[in-house]
């Protein structure tokens, strides 16, 4: 029987991080994934494929929609839907390979089948041919991510009425497609099809998008989608949807009271979030019990059992990949005896849309509820020079800082790259940073990211570009 330090269930961000550093740390460590590919859903059938098919359609509907043209870039483009899967494929085999090859370098067992734990310091794998194995280990990490939730009185074929990954293969563009969820997940997947050809209609329960994100940048982002194309039924309860061979029907009736409206749609696409994964963990063998949600509980991921540790999707806190990343890597250098830590407070998010939505740290929602007193800097992209010339000027960037001290206490942009850009502010938030010191940063000119300047000068009043 296999003797290990420390032995990782699921093979996602966050639980292949914690096998590198496990590994980079000279523990003995094997991980467990049953999907026959390392990368969990984030490389899968998540985060990866999708941003490769938000990125083909941006530039299919660039060439088809006119943008080519006013450049001066003359174009017919034909869509190859088969040819744009493929490389979807590619790139995504492409990187679950590196991830294997990461584990070979750090000397990391990669161990194929599902696995559940078998009480304390046991895993047992159940291999694809059903064979099974005990592998022993000192730690247990629990990383076994997450998947799509189920919507009450709709049934997901992913024929008709499918889920994100459904939307991720779909064998031909819609004339119309039905999102079901104003989340990150609906308006990317719709954004994708939107642009190579369907008509999006979002049916929404909440009476806005994006819920949980500032209220300003989520209500100028559906303004912007709306001119796109896109159609919102907000404050709506779906109460049914039924599939035919052709297409769905799909009925909802304001939450607010109301007549019922029935839709067709050649597809529906269910997109109403995520639950933590659990299923066949073993988890009553050492007698732990999620809540009512699913989740499992931690306290600086201790699960509360001893040499029983969780991080990702499957705990609290967002579910986003590079949070998985982190507490994976402090997990692993607290069972190594060293300091991990994370700080929870400073974990940027991205919708990956055209444009883009970025947030990090407190909305203004949440410092007026919390009482906190707070200033305000903001730059729209029509005043950049960068994205003026090249016709991104939708959107601005947000800053709040501390009345008093005037340390940045939250970031929150809609606009060209400003999920690459929002990283800038995370740095500074880390350090402790003011809003002045990013105002007082030379930046080069002319890019986009002159913008996250600007706006931290009108913290204090001094924007000097609009």
């Amino acid at each position: 029987m296999a003797q290990y330090d420390v032995v990782i269930i699921g093979g996602g961000p966050g639980g292949y991080n914690a096998a590198i550093r496990a590994g980079q740390l000279g523990l003995k460590t094997a991980i467990v994934e049953g999907r026959g590919k390392l990368g969990g859903t984030c490389l899968n059938v998540g985060c990866m494929p999708s941003k490769a098919l938000l990125h083909a359609s941006e530039y299919y509907e660039a060439a088809a929609g006119g943008e080519f043209a006013k450049l001066g870039i003359e174009v017919k483009p034909k869509l190859n839907l088969p040819q744009m899967m493929a490389q979807k494929a590619e790139s995504v085999e492409a990187l679950t390979k590196g991830v294997e090859f990461l584990m070979k370098k750090n000397k990391v067992e990669y161990v194929k089948g599902w696995g559940r734990i078998d009480g304390a310091g046991k895993v047992v794998v159940k291999a694809e041919d059903g064979s099974e194995k005990t592998l022993e280990t000192k730690n247990i990490v629990i990383a076994t991510g997450s998947e799509p939730t189920p919507l009450p009185g709709v049934t997901i074929d992913n024929s008709r009425i499918i889920d994100s990954t459904g939307a991720l293969s779909l064998p031909e563009v819609p004339k119309s497609l039905v999102v079901v969820g104003a989340g990150v997940i609906g308006l990317e997947l719709g954004s994708v099809w939107k642009r190579l050809g369907a008509e999006v209609t979002v049916v929404e329960y909440l009476d806005r998008i994006l819920p949980g994100t500032d209220l300003e940048v989520a209500n100028a982002f559906q303004k912007i989608l709306t001119k796109q194309g896109f159609k919102f039924q907000l404050g709506a309860k779906v109460t049914g949807a039924e599939a035919g061979a052709k297409g769905v029907k799909l009925t909802h009736e304001p939450v607010a009271g109301g007549d019922a409206v029935t839709i067709e749609a050649d597809y529906v696409l269910v997109a109403i979030g995520r639950r933590p994964f659990t299923q066949g963990l073993g988890l009553e063998s050492v007698g732990i019990t999620p809540d009512k949600r699913g989740v499992i509980a931690n306290d600086h991921y201790k699960t509360g059992v001893d040499g029983v540790w969780v991080i990702g999707d499957v705990t609290s806190g967002p579910m986003l990949a590079h949070k998985a990343e982190d507490e994976a890597v402090a997990c692993i250098e607290l069972i190594a005896g060293k300091a991990g830590h994370m700080n929870y407070d400073i974990i940027p998010g991205v919708i990956y849309t055209k444009p883009e939505v970025a947030t990090v740290g407190k909305t203004e929602e949440d410092l007026k509820a919390a009482g906190v007193a707070y200033k305000v800097g903001k730059f729209p992209f029509l005043a950049n020079s960068r994205a003026k010339i090249n016709h991104e000027g939708d959107g601005f960037v947000k800053i709040l800082a501390d009345a008093k001290t005037d340390r940045i206490l939250g970031a929150h942009a809609v606009g060209p790259n400003v999920g690459d850009m929002i990283a800038e502010v995370c740095v500074a938030m880390e350090f402790g940073g003011a809003s002045e010191d990013i105002a007082r940063t030379c930046h080069p000119h002319p890019t986009r990211s002159e913008a996250i300047r600007q706006a931290a000068m009108g913290v204090e009043g001094w924007t000097m570009q609009a």
